[in-house]
């Protein structure tokens, strides 16, 4: 039975160090789960590997979409799936490794491409809506469909107003009816992992040491020149409201290039929600059926025991 190997885990824990060691040993291609890197010119801010690196190992979904363009999770599992098919057929070993938590565990889970695709995409875009002209806004078009129903939930539970309004335009149209009940009855899931044997790893360490390594790690991205690059995104159009610049080490020069806050409370902000995101991402992974726990050097030995079963 052919083999693949996951690698997620904690910011700044050593997967892409781990990865390229691997693929380098084992004869392997790398497929990114880090919902940042598949972006177009957000590099330093997202820890993409080098064009060098990157000549010597076989990547995929990496700069695959425009910065200005959406991506999720649905097309995520499409794209990976045909990445391992693609691997595969050229004798390698698929290494899929990224700290984006919804991507490995829609991998492993399976995904149901129909549904739950089109609710994420809707859920997406009301968010949006909401961040550009108010959760007023999504409110007031619930109203529309049900007042009673919007009488019942406050503007600000904007989430359960999205649910309400989900609930009540599926009632409505048609259309998205029969799309969905098509999803449904066809149960057109995805579960390509099934054909593998898999080693599923999440690469962790002390707490103080990971924050330790995210301080240093953003004060490379800096010195890199994380600033220049933000900068040019929005000389290119990147606004708050754009999906990609609304990520960890982007969101936060909005308001220093808006004259809102200085520079080094701008870094310090990155370094505190890098530290914040290692906190939620532990919790997340904890969800995530059948997933391994180590350090770095426990992973190590944990590939060399699996790839020589």
């Amino acid at each position: 039975m052919k083999k693949i190997i996951i690698i997620t885990g904690l910011t700044a824990s050593g997967k892409s160090e781990l990865a390229d060691s691997t693929a380098k040993k084992y004869n392997g291609a790398i497929i990114s789960a880090d919902s940042v890197q598949i972006y177009k010119g957000l590099d330093i801010g997202s820890a993409k590997e080098s064009i060098d690196v990157r000549k010597q190992i076989p990547h995929y979904l990496i700069d695959i979409k425009n910065f200005d363009e959406d991506y999720d999770v649905g097309q995520f599992v499409l794209d990976c799936e045909n990445a391992i098919n693609n691997i595969i057929s050229n004798g390698q070993l698929p290494i899929v490794v990224g700290g984006t938590g919804l991507y490995i565990k829609a991998l492993i889970n399976g995904f149901n491409l129909g549904e739950n695709r089109a609710n994420l995409i809707f859920r997406e875009k009301y968010e949006r809506l909401a961040n550009e002209f108010g959760k007023d806004y999504v409110w007031n078009e619930l109203y529309k469909l049900n007042p009673e129903k919007a009488k019942s939930v406050h503007p600000n539970n904007l989430k359960r107003v999205i649910r309400y309004l989900e609930l009540e335009l599926n009632k409505y149209d048609e259309n998205t009816q029969s799309v969905q009940s098509g999803c449904n009855a066809s149960g057109n899931k995805s579960g390509i992992l099934n054909k593998f044997k898999v080693l599923k790893l999440a690469i962790i360490d002390d707490r103080n040491v990971i924050y330790d390594k995210i301080n240093k790690r953003v004060d490379r991205m800096i010195e890199q020149g994380l600033e220049k690059e933000m900068s040019n995104l929005i000389r290119n159009g990147a606004t708050r409201n754009t999906h990609s610049t609304n990520s960890i080490g982007y969101k936060e020069w909005f308001d220093y290039f808006e004259g809102k806050q200085d520079y080094q409370t701008t870094v310090n902000l990155i370094k505190q929600h890098s530290r914040n995101y290692c906190k939620r991402q532990f919790t997340f992974l904890k969800t995530i059926p059948d997933l391994t726990f180590c350090t770095k050097s426990e992973a190590e030995e944990k590939i060399k025991e699996f790839m020589n079963d």
